[in-house]
C-alpha cells in the first residue's frame, strides 16, 4: 500500500534545479520544471546513476554517469541513449500541499 511522504518545502528547490531527497527508505530525485514538480526514483535504469545529481535542462535530466537522458514529466528515455529499446525511469506521483512537496511511495 502506498503512503504519502513529505519531502521538501517548495521554496527549497528553485525552477531549473534538481536534487536527491530521502522519502522514507527510498531515495528519490526531485525536479522543478518551470514551477512544476516531478519526482523520479533516484536511479537511472541504465546503470543505477543518481538522476537527482544530473543536469536538468527544461524537462530533460541527463544522468551524470553515462549521459542517458530522461523526460522527468514521464520518465521516458530520450535520444539515442535509449538504444531503440523502451527504457523508463520510475516516476512517482507528487503534489504540492501548501508550502510542502509530498510524494506517494510504494
Amino acid at each position: 500500500m502506498a503512503q504519502t511522504v513529505q519531502l521538501i518545502r517548495v521554496a527549497e528547490l528553485p525552477p531549473g534545479q534538481c536534487r536527491p531527497v530521502m522519502a522514507g527508505d527510498l531515495e528519490v530525485a526531485v525536479f522543478n520544471v518551470d514551477g512544476q514538480f516531478y519526482v523520479l526514483k533516484n536511479e537511472c535504469p541504465h546503470a543505477g546513476g543518481p538522476l537527482g545529481e544530473g543536469f536538468l535542462e527544461g524537462p530533460v535530466v541527463t544522468c551524470p554517469w553515462h549521459g542517458w537522458q530522461f523526460d522527468v514529466t514521464s520518465g521516458q528515455a530520450q535520444g539515442p541513449a535509449s538504444g531503440g529499446r523502451p527504457r523508463q525511469a520510475q516516476r512517482l506521483r507528487c503534489e504540492v500541499d501548501g508550502e510542502w512537496l509530498k510524494v506517494e511511495v510504494p
